[in-house]
């Protein structure tokens, strides 16, 4: 019995040196990536603070004189917002289904899985500078660069939601002769459904504040307005687009609890 105890104790001596050695080169590699960007050499700053008031004080107040210029940017964002997220979500979702590792054998999974992985690895803004070069300046583009890059995200949160479903219930009905069909339909869908109506809320959210950034590659929008006040020089317009965008995202954000309250939790 005393030999046990020393045997668990030793054994936890040692976890707690490789759990101890694990933190320490853990936080020297982020030390290291802090010290690689700069952030501890003081001669980065200087001037910083100087140079933020200035721009504050030149775009203070925001001018708000063009705002009847700005519903077209504000409906094409919101508009590639929802059409970015719908596309890449119905790409995604039988893409989903073949790359999780229950559902599908690894020779099928494995090329979807790879693919997933490198749509979801470039960034939006390059994804946008393509489609902008394929098809022209304006919304289509930056609805095809959203789509792109969310059905990557959306695959993998997608892919993962399947290969968690609980699998009692599906047995429980194929027991009793339920056909393969009336099994998802009864045994899978109820569970997956809410998760993934949770994730593609989750990733419209996300495309709201990208579809933004994808002006500065022409894919229109609110994004295209606050980079040409910039290069105006119209800080103070820049800031009264910010302000509007701020408003725009704050709004969805409660319409998207709001969904998530009526839809997700009431499926669960």
């Amino acid at each position: 019995m005393t030999d046990r105890v020393g045997m668990v104790l030793a054994a936890g001596r040692r976890s707690l040196r490789h759990n101890a050695l694990g933190s320490a080169m853990g936080v020297g590699v982020i030390m290291l990536a802090f010290a690689y960007a700069g952030v501890f050499d003081p001669a980065r700053y200087r001037g910083a603070l100087t140079t933020i008031l200035t721009l504050a004080g030149d775009a203070t107040p925001p001018d708000f004189s063009r705002w009847t210029k700005w519903g077209k940017p504000l409906v094409e964002t919101l508009a590639m917002s929802i059409a970015g997220t719908v596309l890449g979500g119905l790409i995604a979702l039988p893409l989903a289904g073949v790359a999780a590792r229950n559902v599908a054998p690894n020779w099928a999974g494995e090329p979807v899985r790879l693919l997933l992985n490198a749509m979801r690895s470039i960034p939006g803004l390059i994804w946008g500078v393509l489609f902008v070069a394929a098809v022209g300046f304006g919304p289509l583009p930056g609805i095809f660069a959203l789509a792109a890059h969310s059905t990557g995200v959306l695959g993998k949160f997608y892919s993962e939601i399947f290969e968690h479903v609980d699998r009692a219930p599906g047995n429980a009905l194929r027991a009793h002769g339920v056909s393969p069909l009336g099994v998802f339909r009864f045994g899978v869908w109820p569970q997956v459904l809410p998760r993934l109506m949770d994730a593609t809320i989750y990733r419209w959210e996300h495309n709201v504040r990208a579809a933004t950034t994808l002006g500065v590659v022409g894919a229109g929008g609110l994004g295209l307005e606050i980079v040409t006040a910039f290069h105006l020089f119209e800080y103070r317009e820049a800031a009264a687009l910010v302000l509007v965008l701020l408003a725009m995202v704050t709004l969805l954000n409660g319409a998207s609890a709001f969904i998530r309250k009526r839809f997700v939790s009431q499926n669960r």
